[in-house]
């Protein structure tokens, strides 16, 4: 989270007040959940709105409540009784929403930064109360993945894809960056700290296809940089603090001259028939991708075989 001062309580009231004046009539119902995004660390990202409905909420489900806690501290809102809400319990405190909301109540859904439901916990809670044939209320707020998009400058139609976190085992990682070399849109993937080297070195296989970087998105040590797949691993290896805090990244379209995945068809290939050394160094000679990425590959390639 930010180290950004509390909002000014004056301030905050006569701007709340222009806003909801602007905006014109708006309901907001009781016995409805209120899906909020909260910022993703600057804490001057909350929306107006947001501020409004988290004050009238009875209840707030939260991924973390040590972490919401202070958060709603720090807009004065402290006091609100919170439920945790996180993807070990999801199912099991969606009942006990969804009791509230049945007796009236407004409860909001928050998850530790950016928006519910999108690779944090939402999305089952949401389903749960729509099938209950309660309501649910979108209010859109700060969100990574089209922070992250908006700095890549992306060339074309703009489409993206967001594919989250990819699996953390190398076989299925590799696999996984496999399917990603044969889309021809922009990807969006997140990332841990103590995974991203793996992230990377597993990207590097798609050679010279651009890849931006977005480390700890607006908050005081953000980073962004745009480079070659292929140096990932090097940029990252050059300096420790770029291995530290959040990661949005965005893969960017594939060049329409280029033959997505022929580095991943080529070393499967060439593994079939020989001794691994050998399968990366004619893969690197045919492909032109990196050795050593192909050679992780290669080896997250034949240990899902060995899986399988």
């Amino acid at each position: 989270m930010s180290t950004s001062p509390p909002i000014g309580k004056p301030s905050f009231d006569l701007a709340l007040q222009a806003a909801l004046q602007a905006a014109g009539p708006q309901h907001y119902p009781a016995g409805a959940l209120y899906v909020v995004a909260t910022p993703i660390g600057n804490l001057a990202d909350i929306t107006l709105r947001a501020l409004h409905v988290l004050a009238l909420a009875d209840a707030i489900a939260c991924e973390d409540t040590r972490h919401t806690a202070p958060l709603l501290r720090a807009y004065g809102l402290d006091g609100k009784p919170l439920i945790a809400l996180h993807e070990h319990n999801e199912a099991e405190a969606a009942q006990g929403v969804i009791a509230r909301l049945q007796a009236g109540q407004r409860v909001a859904c928050v998850s530790d930064a950016g928006t519910p439901a999108v690779s944090d916990p939402g999305a089952r809670l949401a389903a749960a109360c729509a099938a209950a044939g309660l309501r649910v209320v979108p209010l859109p707020g700060a969100s990574s993945v089209t922070t992250a998009i908006s700095a890549a400058g992306l060339a074309g139609d703009g489409q993206f894809v967001f594919a989250g976190f990819l699996p953390t085992k190398p076989g299925e990682r590799a696999s996984a960056v496999d399917a990603l070399a044969a889309e021809p849109r922009a990807v969006v993937l997140l990332e841990a700290p103590h995974r991203i080297a793996a992230l990377a070195h597993a990207l590097a296989a798609l050679g010279a296809r651009p890849v931006t970087v977005g480390r700890e998105l607006t908050k005081q040590f953000e980073q962004i940089a745009t480079l070659p797949c292929a140096e990932l691993p090097a940029w990252l290896a050059a300096d420790a603090q770029r291995q530290r805090g959040e990661f949005a990244l965005v893969l960017h379209p594939a060049d329409a001259a280029a033959a997505p995945g022929d580095e991943a068809r080529v070393l499967r290939l060439l593994l079939a028939a020989l001794p691994t050394k050998t399968a990366v160094k004619l893969a690197a000679e045919i492909t032109g991708a990196p050795r050593n990425a192909l050679y992780e590959r290669a080896l997250a390639l034949k240990q899902m075989t060995d899986d399988e």
